[in-house]
């Protein structure tokens, strides 16, 4: 996974915003046009970006956020849904001035950009979902929707506790952010096909190829999206999908050189264009 650097950009713009309820913790790297940047599940910005971040702040201004309960940002008394969690991210950047933008979530981060979409499509350019691409719980394997054995699933210890101890208000807290993120999977039903196609914003939809998810499933998220398409006949579709190999859920953090080249290519690509039937030629 991403390692933890505490000296990265220490002239970094920080803040908190009072959002919602929260005084969610934000921090802006680089210039550029405004790329909205959401970790994974337990995670924090440098857990999560610590490589990636500055890769992709050497050309764009990133605001990259830490959601309710994650990181610096205090949990409140209430569960943890993507609908929220979409509306605290909205007015965050409503707040900072940023009227539309990229947006980039790894895991839970990408299903928030994702929900982020459907509320709020004109504040939305294009988006990127990586790791666990999914929008229904169908889509993970089973292992990953049993019920964790008593004693096991409070992640003590882990690279995500320890990044979690350094930067959280109350530490103590960190089986209370577990509990939540577990109830979140468990009570999440997923979004219906309907609300899938009715995304406006282009997407690139990243897995590895040994991710959580099953590979069929985020194929057919990305034909939903409008891919899957005869490309030389039809014309490139705005929405795009990658597999990187030999790649875990976790590891995918580590793919900063893929990862950078693949999602700076997209955001920065023009809107493709149909070709007409009859303009196919090789």
């Amino acid at each position: 996974m991403a390692t933890s650097n505490p000296d990265r950009q220490p002239d970094a713009r920080r803040g908190y915003v009072p959002v919602n309820g929260l005084e969610m913790y934000y921090e802006i790297h680089g210039d550029g046009s405004p790329l909205a940047l959401f970790h994974g599940a337990m995670g924090t910005i440098d857990s999560c970006f610590a490589g990636l971040l500055p890769a992709l702040a050497a050309t764009r201004r990133v605001v990259a956020v830490e959601l309710q309960g994650h990181g610096h940002t205090a949990d409140v008394d209430r569960p943890l849904s993507y609908q929220q969690m979409a509306a605290d991210a909205a007015m965050l950047l409503d707040t900072l001035g940023i009227g539309i933008a990229d947006l980039v979530g790894y895991s839970l981060g990408g299903a928030v950009a994702l929900q982020l979409a459907m509320q709020r499509p004109g504040m939305v350019r294009r988006l990127v979902f990586a790791g666990g691409t999914s929008y229904r719980p169908d889509g993970l394997y089973p292992e990953m929707l049993a019920e964790p054995e008593p004693g096991t699933d409070d992640l003590t210890g882990s690279v995500w506790h320890q990044a979690y101890l350094r930067v959280a208000p109350d530490p103590s807290r960190w089986p209370v952010l577990v509990a939540k993120n577990r109830e979140l999977d468990r009570t999440f039903a997923g979004w219906a096909d309907e609300d899938i196609r009715a995304v406006t914003a282009p997407a690139l939809l990243i897995i590895g190829d040994s991710d959580i998810v099953r590979p069929e499933h985020t194929v057919q998220m990305f034909r939903l999206l409008g891919g899957g398409v005869l490309g030389d006949l039809a014309g490139l579709p705005a929405s795009q999908l990658a597999i990187l190999p030999g790649t875990t859920h976790v590891g995918l953090l580590d793919r900063v050189d893929w990862l950078q080249s693949m999602i700076l290519e997209f955001l920065g690509s023009p809107e493709p264009r149909p070709l007409p039937l009859d303009g196919y030629s090789m």
